[in-house]
């Protein structure tokens, strides 16, 4: 059984009265224990969005429009209160963008540790304030950080530290599911590394099943096993990723690959997409990249393509799929 089955996953906000908009629209995903995936797309195509669904960390405005969450079988998106905190307390957790979103600034980082673990405390469980010290501290010597954090403020630590202590604090109930939301934000290329192969090593040795957001496609391609590509609220492709290095299937996802060049190279081509995203308030004819791709036909402005089994992989495309059915006709 998969660890997480989601089907038919909508997540909607509404900002005003009357104004829909669909961020997360009808996706369906597998995650098996200890995969590594990754979620890429432009920014506002709702990947934020759909790892907080999936951890049921939604805030209003958002919320679940219909669709099923299976965690370990059980759907979670129906739960709520003291089920739902059961759920999560070994079950998943979430990587936030920034660690200064994440930590409370009036709090240093033996606190932060303190909160988690009482908050989630079995009965009869030692909360020593020396037991819980020694957690924190090994917590934190798994991301490379020095125990003596554990005495410092957020401000005090630089951003690539705040995020180690962000990675700590999602591990200390040791869950099995993390979902990483842009873990490198707004670090500089060489902490961005650092950071980025501290996540692959505690993946590797820990075995946790992981989602990494983001949309440098370059880092999820080099990081995980799995890409997903996500578009106007939908997944588009899903293939392994050396399968979509190779050959990727999406019109949209061939023009992400254009944006980014091999610095080996010795002449630098960047391309670029044409157009701009759909707004997601409005209704959706056809294809949402329909208006920005070079392969368009009237089937794609009339009929949203499903999701279709096509090499490794999947993908949502009218013109692909219909080439590979041509092609597996003409085999011998």
């Amino acid at each position: 059984m998969a660890l997480l089955e989601a089907k038919g996953v909508n997540v909607v906000y509404e900002p005003n009265r009357g104004q829909k908009i669909w961020s997360v629209r009808d996706v369906d995903l597998t995650l098996e224990q200890g995969e590594f995936v990754g979620l890429v797309g432009e920014s506002g195509c709702g990947k934020s969005t759909l790892g907080f669904a999936l951890t049921r960390m939604l805030r209003p405005p958002a919320h679940l429009e219909g669709g099923v969450i299976a965690f370990d079988g059980q759907d979670i998106a129906t739960l709520e209160g003291e089920p739902l905190r059961r759920q999560r307390r070994n079950g998943f957790a979430i990587v936030l963008q920034s660690g200064m979103n994440a930590l409370n600034p009036v709090r240093n980082i033996r606190h932060h540790f303190a909160d988690i673990f009482r908050a989630h405390a079995r009965g009869g469980e030692d909360l020593a304030s020396r037991a819980l010290s020694v957690r924190g501290a090994a917590l934190l010597e798994s991301v490379q950080l020095d125990p003596g954090v554990l005495d410092s403020f957020p401000h005090e630590l630089s951003g690539g530290m705040r995020q180690r202590v962000s990675i700590a604090l999602a591990l200390a109930l040791q869950p099995r599911l993390i979902v990483f939301d842009e873990p490198t934000t707004a670090l500089d290329v060489i902490v961005q590394g650092a950071v980025i192969k501290t996540i692959k090593d505690l993946q590797a040795e820990k075995s946790f099943t992981a989602i990494l957001i983001s949309h440098d496609l370059g880092v999820v391609l080099d990081a995980t096993g799995r890409v997903m590509v996500m578009y106007a609220g939908r997944i588009v492709e899903d293939q392994p990723s050396k399968e979509l290095l190779r050959g990727p299937h999406h019109p949209y996802t061939e023009a992400l690959l254009g944006c980014y060049a091999d610095p080996r190279a010795d002449e630098i081509h960047l391309g670029g997409i044409a157009g701009s995203p759909p707004d997601l308030s409005l209704p959706q004819a056809g294809c949402s990249f329909a208006p920005r791709c070079p392969l368009a036909e009237d089937i794609c402005r009339e009929v949203d393509p499903e999701l279709t089994a096509l090499g490794s992989g999947t993908v949502a495309c009218h013109v692909r799929a219909r080439e590979s059915n041509a092609e597996t006709k003409v085999r011998p």
